[in-house]
């Protein structure tokens, strides 16, 4: 099933065994497409700041400024 999301989040793991997580087997958001691919991440010294930004991504609710920030 192809969901047209974008998954945005934050991990303290490699980011190629935080997307074999998300294609294995489990329950979950992810859970419900097999074809997550990495499009964009930013580098983070710790994971408050991470999950700042996270959050700070989350709350614009905009499909189209998430393609802006992930086409620059």
């Amino acid at each position: 099933m192809k969901l047209d999301h974008y998954y945005i989040g934050h991990t303290c793991e490699e980011l190629k065994e935080r997307l074999r997580k998300h294609l294995s087997n489990h329950s979950g958001f992810t859970a419900r497409s097999k074809d997550w691919e990495l499009v964009y991440s930013e580098p983070y010294s710790d994971k408050s700041s991470a999950y700042r930004r996270e959050r700070e991504v989350k709350s614009w609710k905009s499909k189209k400024k998430l393609k802006v920030m992930i086409e620059k």
